[in-house]
């Protein structure tokens, strides 16, 4: 009887995370950089009733044993046993090793729909097509902009890429060497990255700073459902541009600028802490000028 009792309890709590996983995911897939968005809220009930209906168990799923059941977070190192193979296949930064799923990387491990992978908290970024970032000019030569994205990358913005008519006697009148401008990654090839600039919320991030953090630690810094990056907003009446790359962009009042790194270089620090979030939350409300 209370081996049944336990399986019921297991079963909940899958359907629980699930359904906070399934959330997080769409959150992070439509807002790769966030900004600031008013309609935000008209299109919540949409999402939440799709992932409802997508994270409903069904028989099948309530048979899966314990190890197929979302876990919380840990953290793990390469070569580092995470679950049995039994139940679950290797994702990102996995492999499945004499019947185990095995870290190959030094970062947080998480299981999902059996699904195990590992989200790095150390090392370069590494370019994909369809990644948003962040870079600033370099170099300007009659065909497009040279970009730094962080990185030992050389990537490149053709004048082909902007939305707009340029004319090639007056490139650098869009954009001059130390311009910060927000860009997808159009393909990669070896040792260089493509970029553009055709898509919505793209172009040229007039004022403010640039900050740059190690790009895994992004996804804390957003938070689920830009529940983090939104946390700072409010707290500090800042824009704020985060890009897969990371480096951030923000912008306000100096005041607010100041408090919004001090912030977010917390999170950086304490990127593998539990309760990051009740952490973020007292910092910013005691929060004094000139604090790091």
């Amino acid at each position: 009887m209370t081996e049944e009792k336990q399986e019921e309890a297991n079963e909940l709590d899958q359907e629980k995370t699930e359904n906070s996983i399934e959330e997080n995911s769409k959150e992070t897939q439509s807002n790769e950089i966030t900004e600031d968005k008013s309609d935000n809220s008209n299109a919540e009930p949409q999402e939440n009733k799709e992932t409802e209906s997508l994270s409903e168990p069904t028989n099948n799923e309530s048979t899966h044993s314990e190890s197929s059941i979302p876990k919380e977070r840990k953290l793990v190192i390469p070569g580092e046993i995470i679950v049995s193979a039994e139940d679950n296949l290797p994702g990102d930064f996995t492999r499945n090793q004499d019947g185990n799923i095995v870290a190959t990387r030094y970062g947080l491990a998480e299981t999902y729909n059996r699904v195990v992978r590992v989200i790095p908290i150390s090392g370069v970024f590494e370019p994909r097509r369809g990644n948003t970032i962040v870079g600033r000019v370099e170099d300007i030569n009659f065909s497009g902009w040279s970009i730094n994205i962080g990185g030992p990358y050389n990537a490149f913005l053709p004048l082909v890429e902007c939305p707009r008519f340029i004319n090639r006697n007056n490139i650098e009148d869009f954009a001059t060497v130390g311009d910060v401008l927000a860009m997808k990654i159009l393909g990669v090839k070896r040792g260089s990255v493509d970029l553009t600039l055709k898509s919505r919320g793209l172009g040229k991030l007039e004022g403010g700073r640039l900050i740059k953090i190690n790009p895994h630690k992004v996804p804390r810094v957003i938070g689920k459902e830009g529940s983090m990056i939104n946390l700072i907003k409010e707290n500090t009446g800042t824009e704020i541009m985060v890009g897969q790359n990371g480096f951030i962009w923000l912008t306000g009042e100096l005041a607010g600028e100041i408090k919004a790194e001090a912030a977010i270089d917390l999170i950086s620090q304490e990127s593998t802490s539990s309760g990051l979030t009740e952490k973020v939350e007292e910092f910013l409300k005691n929060y004094k000028d000139g604090e790091k």
